[in-house]
């Protein structure tokens, strides 16, 4: 570690956001790892104690994911330790190595290949030691609970082997061998196994630390009040209208304002009670008139994303007479998280430290080191439990100000939002909008496809997104859009003689965007699945069938027939025969090989619905999920259940609305979410694969539900919801 760093760290308050009932708290002098914090380093990653247990250092953060139980689960079985003996410190950027965000379902994929392989090197490099010990095979060795044992009876601890000095840390000066040997899949002890995760007893007590309940000696509340209208100019401050509250005060940067008191009670009211004057600012697109707004441009590129057999029979296709062609949209919405976003800050003379959720925490250094004009090196970045995201929610937007307010009153300043900024001032998930095009074979097999598709550009690989409270203080930031790879899984699985996928670039969207759980795939999945139902249905042929005839991937298949018997799935096409009843039922289901290369899933639901009022009810939803290997299956599980519960609820309900001033939809009324009345039965299949690389479960079951609901609903009622969300008024007229 360069004494930079341990400049900071001496200068630090230290918090683990950590809390494990029977597992031991690591002190700061025991999470200090030694060496650097390269990727290529094993002492980034691992602490071993004399005593033969560990300490983990992920860059990757638990969200709710399971992380915490799976990346403890991964080293401990390549070092034949039971998870009671290891440590875990997370998302602490003086602490632990830069993976990257916690994004792309890539937290087990990528995070916990490299931790595992950094521990495969670690008990490579034991037995070598103690090889050398004894005068023996390092083959003929097991190690085994910190514990060496030889197979002639001797035993060596870790402490014989490695401790230089007494207290001392086994200096795990080594190089991660990438090429290390894995313990196989037929030894597994903890890997493949759903043990219980160690969040859970203090969440479900009241006892778990979350950030919103995080304070430090000291510490200021503020709130940071916003313009009326989207980059609205600040004119005037009345600062003897908040006179009557004690012990409150005004901060104003150009055109960021802030109150800050000594209790949030009193910073709320001021931020309510303090009389401002602004100008106009930039007039928005008004929701109704997005998807026009998003088609017309003007576009910054124009790109062939997938192309696939005869060319020039795209050419052709638009003047088919035969082809069938349909336009799906989906809406910007808002990460609903339950909790409003909130940070704490303490920025001294030459260092500053910032508790936060973000999912990138070390990724967050710059736009902070940009706003403070501090060196990147004297910021550290600490990660603490929040509300839930899946995407980039407010949590950054708060934390970087709340570094502002302490750096200028040198204080520690907690930043809570309201409700109100939470929903309209998020980055939002970009609209969509695709066009779809196909015609078929004289048997029904996909002739030729075509996908036309208009969203932002997808610039996720610049540093960030532009945060707002830099941006009304006129600070130096990192610039750039940020809505994910929203442009994968626009092509259909299945085979045909021609496809051509199409983006149509915007070069900014109607609201500052952000990606958001599944980044496009849900509404590129909700478009080509729907649209081969719409196929399927011309040919008259069934849903299953259809896809099952031109279905190559053999574990794409088999999610699908594992799918049709959970269901009791009986063979005939859409719509349903008694659907012109008043209550009409139907089912559905929908399929994805998530961005082309990692989980296999399929998504049934059976609906009922209303046809005077169009009211649907989604009875069961039944999934079956390949995600190869599945470290804890129990934590897989919950993110599926997670995914399935919160994309219904996209689908069903929410949609960001904004006048030609504000976003409007700013409470749970005019941003409703799934409620627990409306919560289906859940049946869910999980497909392990011991012999298969992890391919993360964040995600990819979010993908196919949109579409199996609106193909549940066709079946039922002979009519397609082709945007979302499926609004009772919405499907009445459609009905009507």
């Amino acid at each position: 570690m360069d004494n930079s760093r341990r400049n900071i760290l001496k200068g630090c308050f230290c918090f683990v956001a950590f809390s494990m009932l029977g597992f031991e708290k690591p002190t700061l002098a025991q999470q200090i790892p030694r060496g650097t914090l390269s990727l290529n380093r094993v002492d980034s990653f691992l602490a071993l104690r004399p005593d033969g247990s560990l300490i983990i250092y992920s860059g990757k953060v638990d969200l709710g994911t399971g992380h915490r139980i799976a990346m403890r689960q991964m080293v401990g079985e390549e070092l034949s330790l039971p998870v009671a003996r290891i440590d875990l410190v997370e998302g602490d950027t003086a602490l632990t190595p830069n993976q990257g965000p916690t994004v792309g379902s890539t937290g087990v994929m990528r995070g916990g290949i490299e931790l595992r392989l950094a521990a495969a090197t670690l008990r490579e490099e034991i037995l070598a030691l103690a090889s050398k010990r004894l005068g023996a095979n390092a083959s003929s060795m097991e190690l085994r609970d910190g514990l060496v044992f030889a197979a002639d009876g001797r035993i060596l601890t870790i402490a014989e082997l490695t401790v230089t000095a007494p207290g001392e840390f086994f200096p795990l000066k080594l190089m991660v061998n990438k090429n290390a040997a894995l313990k196989l899949t037929k030894d597994y002890v903890l890997v493949g196994k759903s043990l219980p995760r160690p969040d859970v007893p203090a969440k479900v007590t009241g006892q778990h630390v979350f950030l919103q309940d995080f304070t430090l000696p000291s510490m200021l509340h503020a709130r940071v009040l916003r313009p009326p209208a989207m980059n609205a100019a600040l004119m005037s401050i009345n600062e003897p209208s908040i006179g009557h509250l004690p012990n409150t005060r005004v901060l104003r940067i150009n055109n960021f304002l802030a109150v800050i008191a000594v209790d949030e009670w009193a910073a709320i009211r001021a931020a309510r009670e303090l009389k401002t004057q602004w100008s106009e600012g930039d007039e928005l697109v008004i929701h109704e008139d997005v998807p026009k707004w998003v088609r017309a441009g003007p576009f910054i590129a124009e790109e062939t994303l997938f192309e696939k057999g005869n060319v020039e029979r795209q050419d052709t296709l638009r003047s088919d007479s035969q082809r069938h062609q349909a336009t799906y949209y989906w809406p910007m919405q808002s990460h609903g998280s339950i909790g409003p976003s909130c940070s704490v800050a303490d920025v001294k003379a030459d260092s500053a430290t910032i508790w936060t959720s973000s999912q990138a925490s070390h990724r967050l250094i710059a736009p902070c080191a940009a706003a403070l004009g501090m060196p990147a090196s004297n910021i550290r970045i600490v990660y603490i439990d929040g509300a839930g995201c899946y995407g980039m929610n407010g949590h950054d937007d708060a934390s970087i100000e709340a570094a502002m307010i302490s750096q200028a009153l040198g204080r520690p300043v907690r930043v809570q939002w309201s409700r109100q900024d939470e929903l309209g001032w998020d980055p939002k998930g970009p609209p969509q909008l695709l066009e779809l095009s196909a015609n078929l074979t004289s048997d029904g097999h996909i002739d030729t496809w075509s996908t036309e598709m208009w969203f932002p550009r997808a610039t996720a690989q610049l540093p960030w997104i532009p945060l707002l409270s830099p941006q009304a203080a006129g600070l130096p930031q990192p610039r750039g859009l940020a809505t994910g790879q929203i442009s994968q899984n626009g092509n259909p699985p299945y085979i045909a003689k021609s496809v051509r996928v199409l983006a149509h670039w915007l070069d900014k969207a109607p609201l500052r965007p952000a990606h958001i759980r599944a980044p496009g795939k849900v509404a590129n999945c909700f478009a080509v699945e729907s649209f081969v139902d719409e196929l399927a249905s011309r040919a008259r042929i069934d849903a299953l069938e259809f896809r099952l005839r031109d279905l190559e991937a053999p574990r794409g298949r088999e999610v699908l027939q594992r799918l049709a018997s959970l269901m009791n799935w009986k063979i005939r096409p859409s719509p349903a025969p008694d659907r012109r009843k008043t209550q009409v039922r139907g089912r559905g289901m929908a399929y994805i090989h998530y961005k082309d290369s990692e989980a296999f899933v399929a998504v049934g639901m059976e609906v009922a619905v209303d046809r005077r009022s169009g009211m649907i009810r989604v009875e069961r939803v039944a999934c079956v999920h390949d995600c190869g290997l599945m470290i804890n299956p129990d934590a897989v599980r919950a993110q599926v259940e997670g995914n399935i519960l919160q994309t219904l609820s996209r689908t069903l309900h929410e949609e960001t609305t904004c006048d030609r001033d504000r976003v409007t939809s700013v409470d749970w009324a005019s941003y409703p979410l799934l409620r627990f009345p409306e919560v289906p039965q859940l049946d869910i299949e999980l497909l392990q694969r011991l012999d298969h690389p992890p391919v993360g479960a964040g995600e990819a079951s979010s993908a196919p539900v949109p579409a199996a609901l609106g193909n549940a609903v066709f079946d039922a009622t002979g009519v397609r919801v082709r945007s979302v969300p499926f609004l009772a008024a919405r499907l009445k007229l459609l009905l009507a």
